[in-house]
């Protein structure tokens, strides 16, 4: 079983049992691991203890990064952000499908895609001639399903598979900080309404580790009465993780659905929370 998938399986369990605060010999036992190894792997995954990994999915936690988010959304936008939008250190230059573009639906285009693993189990990533146009995550390496969802956003394009190039066009992603400087920028191109790619663009601005409701992105955007709409745009968003959609809560602070798995979106808070945690930026 992949790192992940203990995860996940931690993840669930301590939403039916978090009232128990559960210790680490029984988190171990839940997952059929010793305690030695369950904290090693635990560790090696997410870069912190347990013990401090789970104070990351607590409710004070994701509210108190909640109520920070209206000034860290006024400040990036306040420092000329909007334009290009950062992901963790990694420049994201998102490009919207213009009418004809979107009338083709991809034709003439070769989509090259693959399957990588990431710190969130199995990718299906395509990039074709303007960009990443898709990246979801999968729960197996069928080529005919992952061709079938590729398809979906782009039905004209050709498919062509890599394995190999998709893990190099993954890497980036889940890479820290340290060395962002000498790696390049993600080129990402998205085919919705310009609404929608309103709302993605603003995305990108939130910075890892900090978390933002529907209503605050709403505002972001200078639409405050839209927080419905952004919600129905966010739960749209053709690019997993590249475009951060996980980092949208509810305004009460809970975490709410995730189109890819609500357990996976609890992973990845913690998961950016550790690592700003450990890098002294939180």
């Amino acid at each position: 079983m992949m790192d992940y998938l203990r995860i996940a399986r931690i993840i669930r369990y301590l939403d039916k049992h978090h009232t128990d605060q559960p210790d680490l010999a029984t988190l171990a036992q839940e997952i059929g691991l010793s305690p030695f190894y369950f904290h090693r792997l635990f560790s090696r995954w997410a870069g912190i203890t347990p013990k401090d990994f789970l104070q990351c999915l607590t409710l004070a936690h994701a509210q108190a990064l909640l109520r920070r988010g209206d000034s860290v959304m006024h400040a990036a936008w306040d420092a000329g952000l909007s334009g290009s939008g950062r992901l963790h250190d990694l420049c994201v230059n998102l490009e919207a499908a213009s009418p004809g573009e979107m009338k083709a639906k991809g034709r003439g285009w070769t989509i090259d895609a693959g399957f990588a693993e990431s710190p969130f189990g199995l990718c299906l990533v395509g990039e074709g001639p303007r960009g990443i146009c898709h990246l979801s995550f999968v729960e197996s390496k069928s080529r005919e399903t992952g061709e079938a969802a590729i398809q979906h956003q782009w039905p004209r394009a050709c498919i062509a598979w890599d394995d190999v190039a998709a893990v190099r066009r993954m890497t980036p992603l889940f890479q820290g900080a340290v060395n962002a400087g000498s790696r390049p920028a993600l080129r990402a191109f998205v085919n919705g309404t310009a609404f929608q790619v309103r709302v993605w663009r603003a995305l990108l601005i939130v910075p890892e580790g900090s978390l933002i409701s529907y209503g605050r992105l709403a505002q972001a955007i200078g639409m405050p009465s839209a927080a419905r709409a952004v919600g129905t745009a966010v739960g749209r968003n053709p690019l997993a993780y590249l475009i951060p959609c996980h980092r949208v809560i509810r305004e009460t602070g809970a975490v709410g659905q995730y189109r890819w798995d609500p357990a996976r979106k609890k992973a990845m808070l913690a998961w950016e929370g550790s690592r700003r945690v450990k890098s002294g930026r939180g």
